[in-house]
Order: C-alpha cells, then sequence, then structure tokens
C-alpha cells in the first residue's frame, strides 16, 4: 500500500473490536480468569459473569430465556451446529432447502451433506436478489426436514423475510425445522425471535465490533439438536469445552452497544451509504447499482464496474488506504465471479468489476468524501488499459456521453 490513510469499508468481512468492550474483556484474560466449571469461588465466578452475558445475548437475539441462547466460536459453527444437529435428531427425513445466495458456510455444508445422501433443493432469487417464495413454498415435502435461509445478504445487503418464509414453511409442514443465518443482519437491524416461526438463529461477533473467534446460536427450547462438539457438559450439553470467558463477555458487551446504535445505523449510517452510492452512480458512467433491492440492511452497497476487472479495482483501491472487496470474505481469495451476483443475473459485463462497500458506525463523512474523490479516479485509470475500449465507447453513447 503507498498511501498511509486508511479508510475503512469492509466492514461486513470484519469489523474493529469496540474500545469498550475491550476494556470490559480485560480482565477476564489476567485477572478473572477461573475455570468457570470450578466449585472454587473464583471460577464460579466466571460463571455468573458468563450467566449475566447470556441474559444480553438473550435480549440482543429478543429470544424468551437465556436457556435458548448457545455460544459459538463463530457464524460458521453456529450453523453447522443448527443445521447438523437438527438433522442427526430425525435421519428418516432427508430433504432439505436453502437457497443460492447463501454464504459459503452453508452453502459448502449443503454440498457435503448431498455426498451424505441429503436432497437438496437450492431455492432462486430475482434481479435485486429477493426470494423466490412461492418456489419455496413449493419445495416443501413431507420429506423436507429443514430449510435454513440467511436473514440479510452479506454482499448485496438485501434482506430476506425471514418471519414471514418461517411462517410459511410451518404452515405446510409443522415438523420441518427452519434455521436463519443473521450474520449480516445483527447489529444492523433488530433482532426478535419471540412470536416467530424460527427455531434457530446464528450469528458471529466479529460483524458488530467483538472480537473475531465468538458466536451465538438461539435455539428455540422446543427445538432438539445434537451437539456437534461432544465432551463436557458445558453450555447444558450442547458444546463441550471450557468457556471463552473473555470474548463471550465481549460479545455480550458488544451486542448490547449493537442495540443501543440501531437507530444510529438506520439514519446515520445509512445517509452515508446513500451519499457514496448516489456519488459514484453519478460520477462513473460505467458504475452500475448492484444492490438494488428497497430492503436492505443500512451499511452495504454493491456496486457493478463495467468492463473493468475487480481484482485491479480493489489493488488501485489499497493504493489508496481504500478497503472494500468484491464479495464474501470467505472467497476472496477465489478469482470466480460472485455466486450472489450470478444468481442475481448480473451482466457478466459487471460481474467481475463489482465491489461491495460496507459501512460500520464509525465510518466517517471524511473518510465517504475521500471515497467519493479517488474512485472515480481509480476507475477511470482503469478503463483506459481495459481491453474493452470499443464496448465502452458504446456505452458512453448509450449514455449520451459521447
Amino acid at each position: 500500500m503507498t498511501n498511509s490513510k486508511i479508510i475503512y469499508l469492509d466492514n461486513n468481512a470484519t469489523t474493529k473490536v469496540d474500545e469498550d468492550v475491550l476494556e470490559e474483556m480485560l480482565p477476564y484474560f489476567s485477572k478473572n480468569y477461573g475455570n468457570p466449571s470450578s466449585i472454587y469461588e473464583f471460577g464460579g465466578r466466571n460463571s455468573l459473569a458468563i450467566q449475566e452475558a447470556r441474559e444480553k445475548v438473550k435480549d440482543f437475539f429478543g429470544a424468551k430465556s437465556s436457556k435458548e441462547i448457545l455460544f459459538t466460536a463463530s457464524g460458521s459453527e453456529s450453523a453447522n451446529t443448527a443445521i447438523r444437529g437438527v438433522l442427526s435428531i430425525d435421519r428418516s427425513r432427508n430433504h432439505i432447502i436453502t437457497t443460492k445466495v447463501e454464504h459459503p458456510c452453508v452453502l459448502n455444508l449443503y454440498k457435503q451433506l448431498e455426498k451424505e445422501g441429503y436432497d437438496v433443493t437450492y431455492i432462486g432469487v430475482n434481479s435485486v436478489g429477493e426470494l423466490n417464495k412461492d418456489e419455496l413454498f413449493d419445495a416443501i415435502t413431507e420429506k423436507t426436514a429443514l430449510v435454513s435461509c440467511m436473514y440479510a445478504n452479506n454482499e448485496t445487503g438485501t434482506i430476506f423475510p425471514v418471519e414471514e418464509i418461517a411462517q410459511m414453511v410451518k404452515s405446510k409442514n409443522k415438523q420441518t425445522k427452519v434455521f436463519v443465518d443473521a450474520v449480516q443482519a445483527a447489529g444492523k437491524i433488530k433482532l426478535d425471535v419471540q412470536n416467530t416461526d424460527i427455531d434457530m438463529m446464528g450469528i458471529s461477533g466479529h460483524k458488530f465490533h467483538a472480537p473475531k473467534g465468538i458466536g451465538a446460536l438461539y435455539i428455540k427450547s422446543s427445538t432438539l439438536i445434537s451437539p456437534l462438539i461432544v465432551g463436557g457438559h458445558q453450555e447444558n450439553g450442547r458444546r463441550a469445552g471450557t468457556e471463552n470467558v473473555p470474548f463471550i463477555i465481549g460479545l455480550a458487551s458488544a451486542a448490547q452497544k449493537a442495540n443501543d446504535a440501531l437507530n444510529y445505523e438506520s439514519t446515520t449510517v445509512k445517509r452515508l451509504r446513500d451519499k457514496l452510492e448516489t456519488a459514484l452512480l453519478s460520477k462513473i458512467y460505467n458504475a452500475r447499482l448492484n444492490s438494488a433491492a428497497q430492503n436492505r440492511v443500512p451499511n452495504t452497497t454493491n456496486i457493478g464496474f463495467e468492463y473493468v476487472e475487480g481484482e485491479l479495482i480493489l489493488l488501485s483501491m489499497n493504493d489508496y488506504g481504500i478497503c472494500a472487496s468484491s464479495g464474501s470474505a470467505c472467497t476472496s481469495g477465489s478469482l470466480d465471479p460472485s455466486h450472489v451476483l450470478k444468481a442475481m443475473g448480473i451482466p457478466f459485463t459487471a460481474l467481475h468489476g463489482s465491489i461491495r462497500f460496507s459501512l460500520s458506525r464509525y465510518t466517517t463523512e471524511e473518510e465517504i468524501d475521500y471515497t467519493i474523490e479517488k474512485m472515480p479516479i481509480i476507475i477511470e485509470k482503469l478503463t483506459k488499459i481495459s481491453p474493452f475500449q470499443k464496448e465502452l465507447n458504446e456505452l458512453k453513447q448509450r449514455k449520451g456521453i459521447i
């Protein structure tokens, strides 16, 4: 990187740990380090601290009881625990349903389950990433054990109506369980699982200013699952292993702060996102909006720059200290185009040049202004070396530029 300035617009990949959250965590590394399972008070007080944290995370989910909260190490573990945990309870039903735009932690698990003999249906989306609910409803059969879908898409920000989907699933087959991957919704929109038909919901702390390596899974009290990790009695026998006390404390603290900041997310963060989006679309002639859905999380936009290679865009942005991504952080090392944008039918001309910008409550007006200033320079430079000069000139003509 040739620029010392850091403009971090990749918050769907990870977020910085809130300083207040870190302060709450620190004593549990070196002062209150006792094992929560110990019978003596020095360890027992950490057991109480975990219970207090569980109450806070319960409130974050909008759950009825703290007993419905299971601490995990990540969103991926939450998803694997929910999906495999439910399927192992009743092996007589081998049909499962998900969507074509899920995060790799779900899609790759489903591909593995196909190899294990499960029949998987993948539901499509429209051109703005909205789920085909009729297709999902028609796919449910008496053999359907599980339906899983994300709450908000990690690449486009599109929100799925998960409460409605869960209700729809149960209306056709009450035995079918519903898992919601809420990793990209948590901290951006309010979660409220009470009085819904959602059986399980997973989150990951590092998406809302908690540390990496901690997540949580809501499991409705009436839902039975088998543990993914077998061993000791921890987490009511649902996840073995000594609890990661500092990170659990951090998750709870970050969850509480995120809930308090939801109004800021829906107003200030959204305004900054819209300012960036509008400016880039107006200033760059070969820019197109991929995140076109009206119902989106407030921090995310995905913009395709036609006839320009996305990797070159990211490298050039890096020279200016601007951090963004071309899709999911879990697939950023791949040169393949986004499976999400492919499912949406995004034109090939923009597929490889699509960039996701994701803000946080720490994103400033100055950072957005800087990005708005530099992005046209970056794209203009890259269009000049693009091998698609004829197509770019035709695009200019269609837009009345030349």
